[in-house]
This record gives structure tokens, sequence and C-alpha cells, in this order.
């Protein structure tokens, strides 16, 4: 591992803590300058200097020594495609995502942008369809009561699997751009999770 992605992870998990070089010194019990070293890229966190990190941080040894930013846009791209899962379950398109985020969260660049973006659009639209269904079925019951018995299901279904159809139209688009190395575009998006 290189010492500069080392640094980083001590500086973030510091940062996260909200503590001050000074700070993580008194709590680790490590001289200022030996923690100015580590963020600074100069020298390795070992033995006992790693432990005393890891109790603080509140994280495993490994944690620290095994952090490294990847790029990897086949993961990027099957992250964004586990949001399909809302086929499945109904709140499967923000539930699979967050807990793939939340394995890989800091490991893979690009990803906790992407995770927003997608999460985001993922809640919006959750909140629209509860919206536009009480609607939607007010119209079909209304249908229903003027037509034939067989125009309920239908007109439901049809809205049902337009709405939907939208929502996987902007999942697989996305995931091209992704793997043609663009941004994401998701819309409509409220933001819930910020940047």
């Amino acid at each position: 591992m290189k010492n500069n992605d080392l640094a980083q992870k001590v500086k973030t998990l510091r940062n996260r803590k909200g503590y001050s070089q000074e700070e993580l010194s008194e709590k680790t019990g490590l001289s200022l300058r030996t923690i100015q070293r580590i963020e600074n890229g100069e020298t390795e966190p070992r033995g006992d200097s790693l432990k005393r990190l890891a109790t603080v941080f509140e994280v495993s040894p490994d944690e620290i020594v095994d952090w490294t930013v990847q790029e990897d846009k086949g993961f990027l791209v099957s992250f964004n495609l586990s949001a399909l899962s809302f086929l499945v379950l109904p709140l499967g398109g923000i539930i699979v995502p967050l807990i793939l985020w939340i394995s890989r969260k800091d490991k893979i660049k690009g990803l906790n942008d992407l995770a927003k973006d997608l999460l985001n659009f993922q809640i919006t639209w959750v909140i629209l369809s509860v919206l536009t269904f009480l609607p939607i079925l007010a119209f079909a019951l209304f249908l229903h009561q003027n037509m034939h018995s067989i125009t309920f299901p239908l007109v439901f279904a049809f809205l049902y699997a337009g709405l939907n159809v939208y929502n996987v139209a902007f999942i697989i688009i996305n995931s091209i751009r992704i793997n043609k190395g663009k941004s994401v575009v998701y819309f409509p998006s409220i933001r819930f999770l910020k940047k």
C-alpha cells in the first residue's frame, strides 16, 4: 500500500471524528510529530501505533491498512443496475444500493457521488409513485364504475408499467453513461443526500 493512501485514510478518519491532529495525539498517546508524519505519508503506523489509531477511530487495524481508493467502472455499473431491484421489492431500489454503498464506501472512486445521485432519484421516485398512485387509483375506480370490469386492471397496469419503464430507462441509460466514463443524469431528483 502506498503511504499516500494510508495518510489519506488516517486524515479522513480523523476528520470524521472531528479531531484536530493535537486531539488525536492526546487520544492515542502518540506524539504530534508522529501523527503529522503519518498524515504526510512520511511513515506508516505499525504495531502498537496502528492499534492505538484503530481503537480511537473505532475500526479494525486492517481497515486502516487495507484502505485504498480504486477505480472500478464495472462495480459502478453493477451498483447502478442494482437499483433495478425495485422491480422485485418495492423499496429494493433504495435498500440494495444503500447496502452496497455502505459496504464499499470510500473504496471505489466516484461511488459516493453516484450513490447520492442514484439514491436521491430512487427516494424521489418512491415519493412520486406514492403521490401518483392515489390519483391513478381514484381514476381507475371511476372508470371501473362506469365501464366494464376488465378496464380497471388494464388501466391500472398500464399506468403503473409506464412509471416503472421511466425508472428502468434512467437506470439503463445511466449505466451506459458510467461505462463510457460520463457522469450520470437523474431527473427528477430531490437532494435528500447532499454531495
